[in-house]
């Protein structure tokens, strides 16, 4: 049926659900996304969200802003990552991303901008983090990058334990051809080298990780996290370990999984 998983299974703490095509899969973590944050606002009168931007939430975002029943009103917005020194204007930019497709439509209560092209970046991050701080998160919406990172914390930056909120990285070099082939810029020269990123700690707060992973090339990524160690090798793999992961794959993404046996996963029939 459509709508419908059409394999689910366990790994650690997190359940995945692979869909007959990527739009399946976003559309499926929009409306899972969607009844969070109706629960979130029904037992705490608002909500506080973290939102992952690129091509692998374009589904979800766009099933979200659609959900019924959600007063955006009550709901406090936050981004993961940015480019520095790359203008809000220009068409990879994170904000503009979140201004386009989420900001602009919901208008949400409160939406907080990580500003890449600060004059300070150090009094930046400390704003920043001192905004996250100021209550939890309800939700954080992950992509996995093509080397396994989550927000851009590459392998060789990742730090499951990390003090920072909030810090400098400069891009490894699939992560910066990851942006370039996925049209945001026409070269790697033309694309910044460094961005500000949460750290691993900072998403993995939330109550609820809403992971969207789409595309062949997301597969690797994928059977890295799910089937090898937990290990900053593999920053994604993290999510694993938290009892709110909820990861949205295709048969593309999950083509390199197998179908089954393998020791740390296990079945589940959908709630």
């Amino acid at each position: 049926m459509s709508g419908q998983a059409i394999r689910n299974f366990q790994v650690d703490k997190a359940r995945v659900c692979v869909y007959s095509s990527a739009r399946e899969a976003g559309e499926a973590s929009g409306r899972e996304a969607a009844d969070l944050l109706r629960s979130a606002l029904a037992q705490r009168g608002s909500a506080r969200i973290i939102v992952g931007t690129g091509n692998s939430q374009i589904e979800m975002v766009n099933t979200l802003v659609k959900a019924p029943g959600l007063d955006w009103r009550r709901v406090e917005m936050f981004h993961m990552d940015e480019y520095i020194g790359l203008p809000e204007e220009h068409p990879a930019s994170f904000r503009r991303w979140l201004k386009t497709r989420l900001v602009d439509v919901v208008h949400p209560g409160k939406a907080h901008l990580l500003c890449g092209t600060a004059s300070n970046l150090e009094q930046e991050c400390e704003r920043y983090a001192a905004l996250l701080h100021a209550g939890p998160i309800d939700i954080c919406f992950l992509g996995f990058g093509e080397n396994g990172h989550i927000a851009f914390n590459d392998p060789e930056v990742a730090d499951f334990n990390d003090p920072k909120t909030i810090k400098r990285i400069a891009m490894d070099m699939r992560t910066r051809r990851q942006q370039v082939g996925e049209g945001h810029f026409p070269s790697i020269g033309a694309m910044p080298q460094e961005a500000l990123t949460l750290t691993i700690p900072e998403l993995m707060r939330a109550s609820h990780l809403i992971c969207t992973v789409p595309e062949t090339r997301k597969a690797e990524a994928v059977r890295n996290a799910l089937t090898g160690p937990v290990s900053e090798s593999c920053p994604s793999s993290i999510v694993r370990t938290h009892a709110g992961t909820r990861i949205f794959l295709d048969p593309d993404s999950a083509s390199l999984l197998p179908e089954s046996g393998w020791p740390a996963a296990k079945q589940f029939l959908p709630a």
